[in-house]
């Protein structure tokens, strides 16, 4: 059972006190009866609930993949900054929060939910479950960084990481930069930028394309989303097992 002003906040409909506004003005149905007292408590899974004629339905979870643009924080909120949940205009929980964190100039796969068990499943170093990024860098990647990458290393602070597997894809020496693709199982603090300057080399373009089996929608420009499938939910629940 649950109050019916918390159903309604859940579902993003208003806050609490203007739920309470709305019932007392009769604008507030449950089984199609007028409830004027916003602490009712209801059945979430059968009672049917309505405001002003519009039936809202109760959706337990949710489940967005986004092409997470560069100039936009991962956060749920932010007073100075537009946040990854402001570009998710067809949310229906107000509960929604971003699976790790992407630096504000860093582009990619982010996912946004509000199953907390998942979320800390995807995120535990335990689970070993692969983040893939694509960077460009600034330096000349070599096969003796793929080994130093592959032993685990230190940053440049002492912090220790665990070993990623690093793949060149290409590198030109007349401009001094490398394309290249690395693989990691945790998501410390600016962690891919901090491994490649312990390297001596610097990121200037960060992308992630996957976490775990779930990968990057190719049709998703920066800025856009969509609902997971129920597939793409099951394959990342199974691979957190």
């Amino acid at each position: 059972m649950k109050r019916l002003d918390k159903y309604l906040v859940e579902m993003s409909v208003a806050s609490r006190s203007a739920i309470k506004e709305m019932a007392r003005k009769g604008r507030i149905t449950v089984n199609g009866m007028v409830v004027k007292a916003s602490d009712t408590k209801i059945d979430e899974n059968i009672d049917i609930v309505a405001v002003d004629g519009q039936i809202i339905a109760y959706l337990h979870r949710e489940y967005f993949m986004l092409n997470k643009p560069a100039g936009v924080i991962t956060a749920t909120e932010d007073k100075h900054a537009h946040t990854v949940l402001d570009l998710l205009k067809e949310r229906v929980r107000n509960d929604l929060f971003p699976v790790g964190r992407l630096d504000k100039d860093t582009e990619g796969l982010l996912l946004i939910t509000n199953d907390g068990d998942l979320a800390h499943r995807l995120l535990a170093p335990k689970k070993h479950v692969d983040k893939v990024y694509f960077a460009i860098i600034k330096g000349i990647v070599t096969d003796e960084h793929i080994h130093v990458f592959a032993s685990g290393m230190k940053l440049l602070d002492g912090t220790e990481v665990m070993p990623g597997v690093l793949e060149i894809l290409e590198v030109n020496e007349e401009e001094d930069t490398s394309r290249i693709r690395l693989t990691i199982h945790e998501g410390k603090f600016h962690q891919v930028k901090r491994m490649f300057e312990a390297v001596g080399t610097q990121v200037t373009y960060l992308k992630r394309l996957s976490m775990g089996p779930l990968v990057l929608d190719d049709t998703l420009v920066p800025g856009e989303y969509r609902r997971l499938t129920d597939e793409e939910v099951a394959m990342l629940k199974a691979a957190t097992k």
